[in-house]
Order: structure tokens, then sequence, then C-alpha cells
């Protein structure tokens, strides 16, 4: 373990590898190294543990695999084992398809306050220019650059103001934005206490809103949420969502609705004692 970590950069996947494989080029040339990087892997096939093998073998940053048998959509279930696995104070969270520019964890370091979490975002790219993301385009950092994005067919709009680099506008749009700061898994951070002291996430949740009930929780708790989306800067990567389901996102509102009528700040169905890390 690195004397000096100052995060855990916890990163969900699922049997994309050749996606993971540019996420975690992406941490790769961050500004900072004091973090370690937990896959949270939900059953992928051993594609995804070559990717990692392959990555670990030519980085000096510490890469953990936590990995648990393929049972559908288990999401909160692995994020819970990776929150157990983590040797950091401070917690980023961000998923498989998501390329973080290289002063993202940078930026939710210097950004940190006790007994709050920070919410960033995602600028979302079409499907043309994510079959076109590739390590060159990556390190060059081209990817975050709107000249780039719009020449190779992204459309223009407002949400380019997503990867500004200039951080008084960034500072101005994060105060103005009426989007409201939530816990979303693809750009989130918290202190791991914070995170414990509610349970983790709900495991009973599958995909719709899992994210967002946790940090219901953790704001009953007494844990205010910044809003830092035009500061902390990834993009995300076009796919399909095959997983979705109307019936489970019934349930998962359901769940979110008892949360906030009891005002929850504590799940009997989230991190179990006895978990075992794979």
């Amino acid at each position: 373990m690195q004397s000096n970590l100052q995060a855990t950069i916890i990163v969900s996947t699922y049997n994309k590898s050749e996606w993971l494989k540019l996420v975690l080029l992406s941490f790769d040339i961050q500004t900072t190294r004091d973090f370690e990087i937990i896959i949270a892997d939900d059953g992928s096939d051993e594609k995804t543990k070559a990717v990692i093998d392959q990555f670990s073998e030519h980085s000096d940053l510490k890469v953990i695999h936590v990995w648990q048998e393929d049972d559908g959509f288990q999401k909160t279930k692995i994020l819970n084992k990776a929150i157990l696995a983590s040797n950091a104070d401070y917690l980023i969270f961000t998923d498989g398809d998501c390329i973080a520019r290289n002063d993202f964890v940078e930026t939710h370091l210097k950004l940190r306050r006790l007994q709050h979490a920070l919410s960033g975002g995602y600028f979302k790219l079409t499907d043309e220019v994510s079959n076109k993301m590739n390590a060159q385009v990556i390190s060059a950092q081209k990817c975050f650059e709107k000249d780039w994005l719009i020449a190779e067919g992204q459309p223009k709009t407002f949400k380019m103001n997503k990867l500004t680099k200039s951080d008084a506008k960034a500072k101005f749009l994060n105060f103005v934005t009426p989007t409201k700061a939530t816990f979303d898994g693809m750009n989130v951070s918290c202190w791991k206490s914070d995170i414990l002291a509610v349970n983790g996430f709900d495991q009973r949740m599958k995909y719709g809103g899992e994210d967002r009930e946790v940090g219901e929780r953790m704001m009953y708790n007494g844990v205010a949420f910044l809003q830092i989306r035009y500061s902390a800067i990834c993009v995300h990567l076009h796919h399909e969502r095959p997983y979705k389901n109307e019936d489970i996102l019934k349930q998962n509102k359901q769940i979110r609705q008892h949360t906030k009528q009891q005002k929850s700040t504590y799940t009997q169905f989230g991190i179990k004692k006895d978990e075992t890390i794979s």
C-alpha cells in the first residue's frame, strides 16, 4: 500500500474490458498519484482480469480487483465489497465507461471537506465519438477539447461547458446550475467513514437510482452534498442499457420513497459484516 495514499478510486465494471483499459489509462496520467484503484467487478469474464493484470505490470499504481460471480445486476453488492477493501479514508466513485480528465482526482481531493460529499457529473459522448476513443486521444486529452469533439461529430451544445478548464467559470456554473447535488455513481466522492455510517449501498436495489438512495441516507445523517459538475470532469462512453427493467425501477422507487418518508440514516440491507472479498 502507498504510504501517502489520499484516496481510493472505486471503478464499477461488467464485461467492458476494452473500455476499462481506456479508463485505467486515464487514471494512469492523473496530475496526482496519491491514490489506489479498486475495480468493483460484477462478474466479468477473464478478459477484464487480463486488462487489469496488464495494466498493473506497467503502472506503479496499486490496483485491487474485487470480483463476484455473475448473478445478474448486483452492482450495489460489489460496491459494498469494494468499500470494505479500500485502504484510504476518502473514496471517489466512478464507472468503467467514464474517462477521467487528468485533473479529476486532484480536483476531488482539492475540494473535499469534512462532513461533505462532492457531486460531479459527466459529458455524454455520442456513439460515433465513443468509437473513436483510443490511447492516443486520451493521452493527448483530445476528448476533453470542444473543437476536437465537434470536428469528430459531437453536437455543439451548452453542455460542452462541462469541459471548461477555467476554475472561475466552473465555480460560477457550479453555483448557478439548477441540477441538485446528489450521489451519482459515475462521479462522486465522500469520506469512507460517512458511507460506512449509513451501512453502504442497499443491496436490494438493482439498476435505477441505487446510488441516489445511499446519498439520501447520507444527507439525512448530516452529510452535505456540494455541486462540482463543472470542476471534476469525465466523459461518458455511449452504450445501451439492456438491464433496464420497469418492475425493478418501480421496486427501487418504493425503497427510495421509504428512505425519504422515514428520513432513514441506515439500511439493514447494506454491508454485511461477514462479506467475503474475492
